[in-house]
């Protein structure tokens, strides 16, 4: 049996920089002097934006861990390049040599105690004892070793189509959401009247997973190819499903194309469609009626929309042959 110890046993412990994002020069990740900026949040790595280099600050090192001691606690993610940090961030350093796989069995081990703190109850002074396994199993670790190296091949793969394609947004026409989709609401039955532990998605008005709560054990009513709308929730949020589904019927909305669709255009619209999130929020609901009059601009040809450029425009993206 895999022994429990502290992480104080495995990670010496200290403060990150503390440093203020307003007190730093905000710049694009692909700029030569760029660092990215870790921050309390539990998205994107931890990362929240990408600053210029300061003379006089040491950034933390690669190959460590940022901890959340406030804001999203104990948000645990791997760094593999020297950053900086804002306030209430610890950094994990490990005292003996941990490949990258035993890294990220760490972030896991560590992120399954957020249950236990909130806003209010901060990890401050408890991170150095929480109980994490001594080591990771043999079998486990041979397993996400190959996954691992499977997805850095496949992420080092050239994008399908490799040439720059612009976007002329100024030569955009404007198109009501209500002549490209039909908009409808799902008719299944809630999630806790379902039963938990199967493989169908179940679709609820989340910001993460693709919208994709838990899975249960019930056949999909709601088919792939369709894109789901939080008209409740995290308002806003549209995700493009690429299996057959359940939902919840109380906040979200299922867009189902009038045209021939696939992953790339799919996701093209959900990039656009996101754009109306900032006239919605809680009291603001993205329900039926409002979504039939939204109008969006896409690329046009002929006065119609130009699907076959919206999906070379993605296919021309990194990372598109993994799609």
């Amino acid at each position: 049996m895999n022994k429990l110890v502290k992480i104080s046993d495995l990670f010496t412990i200290k403060y990150g920089n503390s440093l203020e994002l307003i007190n730093l020069v905000k710049c694009k990740s692909t700029d030569k002097n760029s660092i990215p900026f870790v921050s309390r949040t539990e998205k994107n790595n931890g990362v929240s934006a990408y600053v210029e280099v300061g003379l006089y600050v040491e950034p933390n090192s690669a190959h460590t861990l940022s901890v959340a001691s406030g804001g999203s606690v104990l948000s645990t993610f791997y760094q593999p390049f020297p950053y900086y940090s804002g306030r209430d961030l610890y950094v994990l350093i490990p005292k003996k040599k941990m490949s990258v796989v035993e890294m990220l069995f760490y972030t896991k081990c560590i992120n399954a105690n957020k249950y236990k703190y909130n806003y209010g109850r901060q990890a401050n002074k408890t991170l150095k004892n929480i109980l994490i396994p001594s080591q990771i199993l043999e079998q486990l670790k041979n397993k996400l070793s190959i996954y691992y190296k499977e997805l850095e091949k496949s992420i080092s793969e050239k994008p399908l189509i490799n040439k720059k394609i612009k976007l002329e947004i100024e030569k955009w026409k404007e198109f009501e959401l209500n002549e490209l989709f039909d908009i409808s609401a799902s008719r299944d039955d809630l999630i806790n009247d379902l039963e938990i532990g199967g493989t169908t998605p179940y679709i609820t008005s989340s910001e993460i997973n693709n919208g994709i709560i838990s899975f249960v054990d019930e056949i999909p009513t709601n088919k792939a190819w369709t894109i789901t709308v939080n008209r409740g929730g995290s308002v806003g949020l549209f995700f493009y499903q690429q299996f057959d589904y359940l939902a919840t019927p109380v906040d979200v909305r299922i867009l189902t194309s009038k045209f021939k669709i696939n992953s790339y255009i799919g996701l093209f619209f959900t990039t656009i469609l996101r754009l109306e999130k900032f006239k919605f929020n809680y009291s603001r609901k993205m329900g039926t009626n409002r979504l039939k009059k939204i109008k969006i601009k896409l690329p046009s040809k002929n006065g119609n929309p130009d699907f076959k450029y919206m999906e070379n425009y993605i296919k021309s993206l990194p990372y598109s042959s993994n799609l």
